[in-house]
Formats: structure tokens, C-alpha cells, sequence
């Protein structure tokens, strides 16, 4: 199961996210998510499991604790949404270019 992270403080690194969720199983993975313009982290980060019972203890036991200065919040993960591209529009028909002229005035 993939787990959501949020409200981690700036100096969590996926070292000690892992730290945290191994005390309740197996971590398969564990990811801090960073920015790549700062190298800053973004304070939110994804852990999963492979169990679904100690990822499910795991979320209930460690949501809105305290961990490294910040109350977190801990949620199973949605699933990621891929972006559909969007069908392009047949493109308009140019209409053709008629300069102004003006009427002829007779006299």
C-alpha cells in the first residue's frame, strides 16, 4: 500500500521517514519529495508497504503525531491521476482577406 505523508518539516529526509513507518513492517520504499529548483523539500513525502494490515497501523498510529517538530498527516495514497491529452481541434478554416474599399460615390 502506498502511503501519503504530509507536513513534514524541511530537514525530514527519507531516511528517517523510513525510520519512522519500519517500526510497524516492512517498508518497500520511501520517498521525500524535493524540489528541484531549491533542493529544498516540498514537506510531503510517500512510504509503501507491502502489508496492508501494518500499513493501515502504520497510518492510524502515526497520523496527527508530532514527528521532528511537525503534527503530521498520514493518509493511504490516492492513486496518481494521468493527464489525458486533450483531442486537438481541427483547425478553422482561414477566412480570405478582402481589403476595404470604399464605395465609389458618383457624381
Amino acid at each position: 500500500m502506498k502511503i501519503f505523508v504530509a507536513k513534514l518539516a524541511f530537514k525530514t529526509t527519507s531516511e528517517d521517514l523510513r525510520a519512522l513507518f519500519e517500526q510497524f513492517g516492512t517498508v518497500e520504499s520511501c520517498k521525500v519529495i524535493m524540489d528541484h529548483e531549491t533542493g529544498r523539500s516540498k514537506c510531503y513525502g510517500f512510504v509503501e508497504m507491502p502489508n496492508d494490515d501494518e500499513a493501515y497501523k502504520a497510518i492510524v498510529e502515526t497520523d496527527e503525531t508530532v514527528f521532528m517538530g511537525n503534527e503530521l498527516q498520514v493518509k493511504k495514497s490516492r492513486p496518481q491521476v494521468v493527464a489525458t491529452p486533450k483531442p486537438e481541434k481541427p483547425a478553422k478554416p482561414k477566412r480570405p482577406h478582402h481589403p476595404y474599399v470604399p464605395p465609389v460615390q458618383e457624381e
